[in-house]
């Protein structure tokens, strides 16, 4: 007698089992067959004795039997087994020339250590040290490194500066660095600068230009600087390129303009020194600031000085600018006129100041007999005279010297006005005769009123000398000359000359205003009296 049980359900999806009792006898059994695929249990009579264990599974149309240990499919499996394994080892026989063979992890290890080892060997041969490319992605072959290398030279890369930074190797040729040079050439950087440009940032090879690049610049704009300067900005300064927007570029933008730099002179500001997106306020801008104002510059002066001349931003507080302010001190400049000689030339205390001032001081004690002690003086009056040229000095000594002044006068006439010196030698040439023929004043007169070079002839001298004849006054020419056009007339209207009236030379130390530094910027009308252009080219600076 056989007894059968059987379960199931039509719902697919369940896991539908099937089973029958165990049996103690030998049980013939098949699995269900491909037709009725789809029914759950079977009943089907075998021949045999016994009671036979059968499971039936199904799973979503899916169907897993289990048999007992004599079925006809176990051991149609053991013999599918077994041929598996024979062919198995046909396989390794054949080796390779199984369409189905791979080879393992462990042999493809061997073979990407095997090409990187090639790779090195080619960068060694070429003079790179590839000791920082380890775990770096490069190229599979000798030879994609070598076009890669090949187009870094084009670019103008050295050796040297690739082993400067090894890293750049680890950049694809078309998938890093054509894009980026692209969009620099479409946003105006100069191809001449290239090289230059990857020496300084080569990281920027590594850069997205959507993700990374475009936004600084976006940035850069909205900081009032032009599109067309822009590319200079690059050229001057690579490194923005690689700056947080929310990080050091905006927080001293914003100290900046909350020290008193006006918001509508940051563009220019950025633009001629764009190293300032790269300072960190509390490290290096504020504490300059702040050592500035403590000598009695105003923190508003302070800021025009910016506006000027931002690179002032760029000198080194300890290394630099205190060095310079007690070398000052030691050429006998007085402490009361230090913010005056930075705020008219504050390049003073960022230049290698001591050993100019030792040239100058020697230079002048062998030409005129100078007193050393004197150099202190001709810096407070001018404080560009630290960075005058050997040549055009000794230029305006000896055209004072044809002009019949002695030596004593002449030095007399330099530690009163040292802008004699630096002027226009033509301007100064004309200036001299006229006052030889027209004005036929004795010499005396220049060596007590020196300046008198430093006016304008046709705007100044010619027009108010006129007047003085035409009036019958006898003046001096300080009187005559160091005084605005308005207080001028009223001179004109006195009958006797108030000696008290006449101001203080304007080549002295108290001549500059600090006020004056803080009032808006306005143009200077034009002054026929300018420095001597030789001069200027032969000088670190301009003057202002």
């Amino acid at each position: 007698m056989k007894i059968r049980f059987c379960s199931g359900f039509t719902k697919p999806g369940f896991l539908l089992v099937h089973f029958e009792p165990p049996s103690f006898f030998p049980v013939r059994s098949r699995s269900l067959s491909d037709s009725t695929f789809g029914n759950l249990c079977n009943h089907k009579k075998r021949p045999g004795i016994g009671i036979g264990l059968t499971v039936q599974c199904a799973i979503a149309n899916r169907r897993f039997s289990s048999r007992s240990v004599d079925s006809p499919r176990r051991e149609r499996s053991s013999r599918s087994s077994g041929r598996d394994r024979d062919n198995k080892d046909k396989d390794k026989g054949r080796g390779s020339q199984s369409l189905y063979s791979r080879p393992s992890l462990l042999d493809m290890n061997k073979d990407k250590a095997a090409n990187r080892a090639k790779v090195y060997e080619f960068l060694r041969g070429i003079g790179i040290v590839p000791d920082e490319l380890d775990g770096l992605e490069l190229p599979v072959t000798a030879d994609v490194m070598k076009e890669r290398v090949e187009f870094l030279h084009k670019l103008g890369l050295t050796i040297e500066d690739i082993n400067n930074y090894p890293l750049v190797l680890g950049c694809s040729v078309k998938k890093n660095m054509v894009p980026v040079l692209d969009y620099l050439g479409k946003l105006g950087v100069r191809k001449s600068t290239f090289t230059e440009f990857l020496r300084r940032y080569p990281q920027v090879l590594h850069a997205s230009v959507v993700i990374d690049l475009a936004p600084v610049v976006k940035y850069l704009q909205g900081l009032d600087i032009k599109p067309t300067d822009v590319p200079r900005v690059l050229e001057r300064y690579p490194e923005v390129l690689g700056f947080k927007l929310e990080g050091t570029m905006s927080t001293s933008v914003a100290y900046l303009v909350g020290i008193g730099v006006a918001r509508r002179e940051i563009g220019g500001v950025l633009t001629r020194y764009p190293e300032i997106l790269g300072m960190r306020v509390a490290r290096i801008i504020k504490p300059l600031v702040e050592y500035l104002e403590g000598l009695g510059i105003p923190k508003l002066a302070v800021a025009r000085l910016i506006e000027k001349r931002p690179h002032i931003l760029g000198f080194e507080l300890a290394d630099t600018v205190k060095p310079n302010v007690q070398i000052l001190q030691d050429f006998n400049v007085r402490e009361t006129c230090l913010p005056s000689i930075i705020a008219q030339y504050p390049e003073i205390i960022g230049i290698d100041l001591k050993p100019k001032l030792e040239t100058q001081k020697k230079l002048l004690c062998s030409a005129i007999d100078l007193n050393p002690e004197d150099i202190g003086s001709l810096i407070e009056r001018m404080p560009q005279f630290v960075s005058l040229s050997e040549s055009p000095m000794l230029k305006h000594i000896d055209f004072l010297t044809k002009c019949g002044f002695s030596n004593d006068q002449t030095r007399e006439m330099v530690v009163g006005c040292p802008q004699v010196l630096a002027l226009n030698l033509g301007i100064m040439k004309l200036s001299f005769e006229y006052f030889k023929k027209e004005m036929r004043r004795p010499l005396q007169d220049l060596v007590d009123f020196p300046a008198f070079f430093t006016y304008g002839l046709e705007s100044t001298v010619k027009p108010r000398h006129k007047k003085i004849i035409k009036k019958g006054i006898k003046c001096s020419l300080a009187w005559m000359l160091n005084c605005s056009d308005d207080k001028f007339e009223q001179r004109m209207s006195y009958d006797t000359i108030d000696i008290e009236e006449v101001e203080s030379d304007p080549s002295s130390s108290s001549s500059f205003d600090m006020s004056t530094l803080m009032q808006p910027e306005r143009e200077e009308p034009d002054s026929d009296s300018e420095y001597d252009e030789e001069e200027e080219d032969d000088d670190d600076e301009e003057f202002a």
